[in-house]
This record gives structure tokens, sequence and C-alpha cells, in this order.
């Protein structure tokens, strides 16, 4: 008989009569993932690495990314699931937690020329972000939770030989935790194609780190410009969570692109004051360039390579078919941010995460390859 149980089944942690091991839910899209990234706050060297759990499809993956100069490179793991949610792992990748919402380890064991061995502080508490529904038709697409942390790192990387100090006052950094339903794997069936068909979507992500404070902000938009999702909370170092209101984000873009340079995002407090965020937008990382995120030729979360998979991928964004791609995607920027607020400015470091899918009518893109004058 096969094993049903593991470890956290001691614990009181049930949520559906299953071990939990096993989703409550059938549904093959079903994921479980951890998303961080890593900064010098110089703009030329971005880390972002990811670990996932789809139990519904039996596989688990890892991924890291590596932006440096013109070179975008990607390692991609893979294996089959198992029930030690303890023991978080995928062959050489494996994220510890010494500490649950404060203090996390993400190692890699030297693969493909590539070592971590990071330690993660969070600088404030965790954010619980609003649930995140997305349907077509009637079947619903997308149904996530997530929370999000801003904070430090503090290690060691090897990358082809060299070996880089990571210290905590200068590399900052983001992660979220998200679990629920999304597409993952291999592709399905299309069945009857959707009515009206998808025309595109507009995605905002800024997740950023000040002295005194943090913002996380997540919007998404349709081509007309209507608000699907909204969620912008700022995070006191006493725990305090302040609502942000319903920002208003104008992105720039680079002329002949859809790149952006940056953003101006004017938020509200609660007494109606405003907190107004300059935003700069620096060294573009497409998650579609080896991230295995949306539109990916490459790879993709959940997709069966079987056990012990190992790839490493290399791309050069200079060139024309990657410079391509690049900008019809969701892009990660390391992001600067200026905040001004009733006369005080204060600097602030994170990132931006961007994308213009499609059309999108308030940015001035009336279909699906139209570009910023």
């Amino acid at each position: 008989m096969p094993e049903m149980v593991g470890p956290l089944d001691e614990f009181a942690l049930h949520q559906a009569p299953l071990p939990v091991g096993w989703a409550a839910t059938s549904d093959r899209n079903f994921y479980d993932r951890s998303y961080f990234n890593a900064h010098d706050r110089s703009g030329e060297r971005l880390l972002i690495m990811g670990l996932g759990y789809y139990p519904n499809l039996g596989t688990k993956d890892a991924f890291v990314l590596w932006r440096r100069g013109d070179v975008q490179t990607a390692l991609h793991l893979g294996d089959p699931v198992d029930d030690d949610r303890l023991n978080m792992h995928v062959g050489p990748f494996r994220i510890e937690v010494p500490e649950p919402l404060r203090r996390l380890r993400v190692v890699l064991e030297e693969t493909e020329g590539l070592a971590l061995d990071l330690h993660w502080t969070g600088s404030f508490d965790a954010v619980q972000e609003q649930p995140h529904v997305m349907r077509s038709g009637s079947r619903v697409t997308l149904d996530a939770q997530r929370f999000a942390q801003v904070g430090s790192w503090e290690g060691t990387m090897l990358v082809d030989g060299e070996e880089i100090t990571v210290s905590p006052d200068t590399w900052l950094g983001t992660r979220d935790r998200s679990w629920g339903i999304r597409p993952v794997g291999e592709p399905e069936p299309a069945g009857r194609p959707a009515d009206p068909l998808f025309d595109g979507m507009w995605w905002t992500y800024v997740p950023m780190r000040f002295d005194d404070f943090s913002i996380v902000l997540l919007m998404q938009e349709t081509p007309e410009g209507y608000r699907t999702f909204n969620d912008c909370s700022r995070i006191f170092a006493d725990g305090r969570i302040e609502q942000l209101g319903w920002p208003l984000v104008q992105v720039h873009y680079a002329s002949g692109t859809r790149s952006a340079t940056g953003a101006t995002i004017r938020c509200t407090r609660p007494d109606g004051v405003e907190v107004l965020l300059e935003v700069e937008a620096r060294l573009p990382t497409p998650l579609h360039l080896g991230g295995g995120y949306g539109g990916d030729s490459d790879w993709s979360h959940g997709l069966w390579k079987g056990a012990g998979f190992v790839e490493r991928l290399s791309y050069d964004v200079t060139t024309p078919e990657n410079a391509g791609r690049a900008m019809f995607g969701v892009v990660d920027y390391v992001g600067r941010s200026t905040c001004h607020e009733e006369g005080r400015t204060s600097e602030g470091w994170g990132l931006f995460e961007h994308g213009a899918i499609g059309r999108h009518d308030r940015s001035g893109f009336s279909d699906w390859f139209d570009l910023a004058p």
C-alpha cells in the first residue's frame, strides 16, 4: 500500500479530511510556490529563485534566474513530488525555515556552475494580500492566496567560479508565498474558444522597502482599464498595516518598446493625504525568458521532465529574438523608489514587476504589438 501520510500530519494543521500532502481539490492546476529575489541596489545584478509543488501533477520543481550585464542565466530543476513538506527541496535546491515568517535559508549545492547559501531576514512583517481570482467564462483559471515580505540577504553565491559575498547592508530583496490554482504543467485541451477572446492584461506589482516601513502594491486591469485586482498596504515596524487606497499608476515606457523605465504612483492614506512614489526601473529581467512564467517557450512550472531533471540555459537579451520577446511579458526590474509624503522624502528599494500584454487603452496600446511612441 503506498504511503499516504507524512511528517506534517503529526501537527494540528489539517483543513480537510485528507493527509496534508493531498490537495483538498482535484484540480490539476493546484500549486504551492515560493518566490524570492535579491539585488545589491546597483541595478547591475538581480537574482530570482523559486520552488513549487504540484501534487495533482505528481511533480515539483525549482528555478534560479541570474541577470548580470546582457546575459540572463536560468537553472531548471525537477523531481517527483513527495509528502515531506517539512523538507522543501528539489534535487540540490532547498528552502529551510529556522523562524517562520521572519528568517529563511535558501541553498543550492553547486550545480552547472551555480551555488547559493543565502540567509533571509524579513525587515517588516509579512502582509497577507487579498485573494486573487480570475475566470474564463464560468471556469476558474486563478484562485490564489499570497503573502509578501521585504527583507535583506546574507551569505555567498558562486557563479562560474566567482564567489560573491552577499552582505545585508547592501543586498535587499522581496519574497512571496502563494498557493491555490493557476495554469501549470502541460497544456490542457483547448475546448471551446473563450468568448470573448482574451485581449490582454495589465499587471503591476511593487513590494518596496523603506527605512521605516514597507509598501506592497498589486494591481491588474483589463484592456479597457477596468481594475480586477487592487491591493496596496503599508507595513510599519510595530506591525500596523495601513491601507493606501486605490493607487493611480502611470507607467513610463521607453520609446518604441513596452519596456518600462519607471512609474509614478499616487497612493492615498485613510485620512486623504497623498503618498507619492516615483519609481525607477533598473535591470529588466523577463520572467518568460527561462523563468517559467507566462509565454516562456523553454520551460513551464509543473511540467514533468523526469526524476533528477537539471538544465542550464543562457540568454543574450540584446539579440533581436530575445529583445523582441522580452517586452511582451511580465518583467521583473530592480526598483528604486522615492516616497514623498507631507514634505518628507524617503528612499526605498525593492521590486518593480510589470507587464502590459495585449491591448491596454489607458497606456495607449491598441493591440498586441503596439509600442510606446
